[in-house]
Order: structure tokens, then sequence, then C-alpha cells
């Protein structure tokens, strides 16, 4: 399963008080003799998992004298009630499919630092990894995961729509997106929605506020780690934005109504896909989707559009994804630092995985396979995965408790429970930086 496509975990509570000061593991495991290695991962989708199986396979291949033992499906939670406990049942090697939780793995020490492994091996990261997937594997100075493919979100849009509607190219800014999600929308005699150019409100699917607030290219924390959102002009900015195109295409009222009729996301009655929606938020896994389920209209993808006065930085887009890493437990590091490097640094391998399960490459060199599929929606994705001003969200010792806390935040706003955006703002801020501290204590 694309991590896109799995919940935000709540940090709280994750790591138990008495994991701040993790044993540290041993990496002088002797390569030259025989050992098995358990690798936890999420993927559970049957060719998601033989994809996994494959890239094992390959990895086993090049290092005949390890053995790995693989375990799908297996959520955060499980796998740091596991790092826990330790013992002879931990994983040696794990992935996340969120990088909302690697400033709690990093901080607590519950995955072990990779920086003197990548050191040993003569890897530069800087080089290897586009520096925005670096930053969200990462959490003060501190590099305990690894990126393993990415999840790029952009716009879908509907070609014949566009064309009925006489747009000729999708928009770059948000003057532009707002006019053409009016001219988009067509109503019934009854005044009711037949097509809407563009569904805003932050519950439809993938529309967590996060993934449009990139756009801007937020700063959530300052150099303390104190959250700064009330204090970051590009906040009012968008939650602004959001107010203004949800009353230019009808209202909260009437777009809830219209969105609560919408089939589930990854259904055959998800709203784009029957027409509902003319443009649509998404990741680059629903052009799979799309070919597969084959709808009745020409379809396209591009970037999500900018604010006016950002037009120079169109192109850039929110990122997560898939991350690595070795168990702080874990008594064959050495093995296991083998598995992640070819996991998350052999180019072929990177594509291989990537062309399988049709998400983003995570290396540069990757990006830049002649190997790699570039089909046209597809090749949207990667342009946004390769943008210098594409983003994630700044790891926390919180997890991904904050990007919840803005959840709520959106939800409230779009309901017009806050009329003070400022106001607003600074109580977001101030409950985030409790949460940090509890956190932290």
């Amino acid at each position: 399963m694309s991590r896109a496509r799995v919940p935000l975990l709540l940090a709280a509570g994750l790591l138990l008080a008495g994991c701040a000061h993790p044993s540290t593991g041993s990496a002088d495991d002797d390569l030259g003799r025989p050992v098995t290695l358990k690798f936890w991962h999420g993927w559970s989708e049957k060719k998601e998992v033989a994809a996994i199986d494959a890239s094992i396979a390959r990895f086993e291949k090049l290092h005949p004298l390890i053995k790995v033992e693989a375990t799908g499906n297996v959520p955060d939670s499980t796998v740091n009630q596991a790092l826990r406990a330790g013992g002879g049942n931990a994983p040696d090697v794990v992935s996340s499919f969120t990088t909302n939780n690697v400033g709690q793995y990093c901080s607590t020490g519950m995955w072990v630092d990779l920086d003197p492994f990548l050191a040993k091996s003569g890897l530069d990261k800087s080089r290897i990894f586009p520096a925005s997937l670096v930053r969200y594997s990462a959490h003060q100075g501190r590099q305990c995961a690894l990126p393993l493919l990415a999840d790029a979100y952009g716009l879908y849009y509907n070609k014949d729509a566009f064309e009925k509607a006489g747009i000729t190219r999708p928009p770059h800014t948000l003057s532009e997106f707002e006019d053409a999600a009016v001219r988009l929308t067509q109503r019934t005699k009854d005044g009711s929605y037949q097509q809407l150019g563009f569904m805003p409100d932050f519950r439809l699917y993938q529309n967590s506020p996060d993934r449009f607030f990139a756009q801007w290219g937020p700063r959530y924390f300052d150099g303390k780690g104190k959250a700064m959102l009330a204090r970051e002009p590009a906040a009012k900015q968008f939650f602004s934005f959001q107010q203004k195109l949800v009353s230019a295409l009808g209202g909260y009222t009437q777009l809830e109504t219209f969105r609560t009729s919408f089939g589930d996301e990854m259904s055959s009655q998800n709203a784009f896909l029957t027409g509902k929606l003319a443009m649509h938020l998404d990741g680059e896994w629903r052009g799979l989707m799309l070919d597969e389920a084959k709808p009745g209209f020409r379809w396209g993808t591009a970037p999500l559009p900018v604010p006016d006065d950002r037009a120079g930085t169109y192109g850039r887009g929110y990122l997560t994804g898939t991350v690595v890493g070795i168990a702080h437990s874990s008594r064959h590091q050495n093995a296991a630092w083998e598995l992640v490097k070819f996991l998350t640094t052999d180019t072929d391998q990177v594509v291989a995985l990537a062309n399988a399960i049709h998400n983003v490459p995570s290396t540069n060199a990757a990006l830049a396979s002649p190997k790699l599929d570039r089909d046209p929606a597809f090749r949207t994705f990667l342009g946004i995965a390769s943008h210098p001003d594409s983003t994630g969200m700044p790891p926390s010792v919180n997890g991904g408790q904050y990007i919840t806390a803005l959840q709520d935040f959106g939800y409230a706003v779009e309901a017009g429970k806050i009329r003070d955006l400022d106001k607003g703002l600074r109580a977001l801020d101030r409950q985030i930086d409790d949460d940090n501290l509890q956190s932290a204590n």
C-alpha cells in the first residue's frame, strides 16, 4: 500500500518513557558468517509484497551469507512495541509508510544513526538523495532513516471538461486556479452540483491541509523548535485563500453536502473517476488506477498551482514517502546496513521497485534512469520530486501529532468556527508547543 493511503499515526504514546535512552545495539557482527535478518515492512497488497520479495531475492543473490525473513503489513505501532520489548523476536530492519514519526525515532535512538554507516561505505547522502527527502528522514542532525521511494502530490484534471470550458492548460497560479474551478463547475436546474471544478474541503480523500499548504513553502518551526505558524505569513494566506475558494464555489454547507455523496477514495465511485470533480489533488499512484479503470474522459496531470507572488516556484509540490532504518536492538547491524544500503542506494533496485509499485524513486540517479517508467502522467510527479522547492513535513519529537492539530484547525476554519485567523493560529502554535513539550518530557 502506498504511504499516502495509510492514515496518520498518532505519535502520542508511541514510545514509552523507558525508551528515552534505549540500548545502542551492536555493529560488530561478522559479515563473513551466515546471518538471518528480520525485516518488517508495511506493504500488504499482493503485487506490492511480490515486489518486495523480488527485491529481497536480488539482495540475497548478492549476499549469499545473509538471509532475510520479511514480514509485511506491520504498522508503526507494532514495530515500536517490538523494539521496546527487544529480544530475539524484534526486527533488525524496519520501514515506515509515514515520515511523521522520524523525529521520535531519531530523538529517542529507537532507530540507529546511519551517518557512520554512510561514511564507512563512502556514500554522500547529499549527492544520492534529493535534499527534501534527506530532510524528512532525519531530525536535529541525526540521520536515523533513509528514503525508500517517495510520494509526490499534484493535480489531476479532466481534459474534456477543460476543453468544454475553454481552458487551454492547467492553472499555474492561484488566481488562475480559482477562475478555472468556478468555470468548470456545472449545476443542475435546481442549483445542485453536476460537476464541481475542485473540492476544497479538507476532509476529502488526500486533501489534508498540509499537502496544499506546501505550495507556499511554509515554515512550521523556528530555529529553537517553537511552532511559528502565527508568525508565518504563508499560514494566514493559505487559510484565507481556502476560505475564499470555498465561498466562490458555493459555500461550505453545499460543498460538504456534495462531498458526502462521493464514493470511497479507492472504489470505482471515486469522485474524480466518475466525473464529479474536474480537478483533483492526488498522488502519483492514482494514475495507475485511472489507467486500469478506463474513465470515460481524457485526463492529465500537472503540478499544483502556486501563489501568484511566487509564480517562479511553479512545479513544486508536497513530498512524503517510505523510510527505512535499523533497529537499535539489532545484534546484526552491519548485515542490516547492507540490506538498507541495497534497498535505498542501488539504482537498479530503486528503479525496479518504483516501477513495480508505481511510486516515485527516491534517489537522484534513479530519477534520471532510462529504465524508469516515464508515461506522461507519471513524468509530472518525477518533476515534482526533483523540484528544488518541493518539500515534506519537518520531523518533530511528537511525530505526526502537530499535523493532526493542523488538520483539526483546518476543519474548524473551513466550517466558519474560527473568525479571527491570527488569534486562531496563535492558539494552534501554543497547542503544538505544549504537545511537543509533553512528548519531550
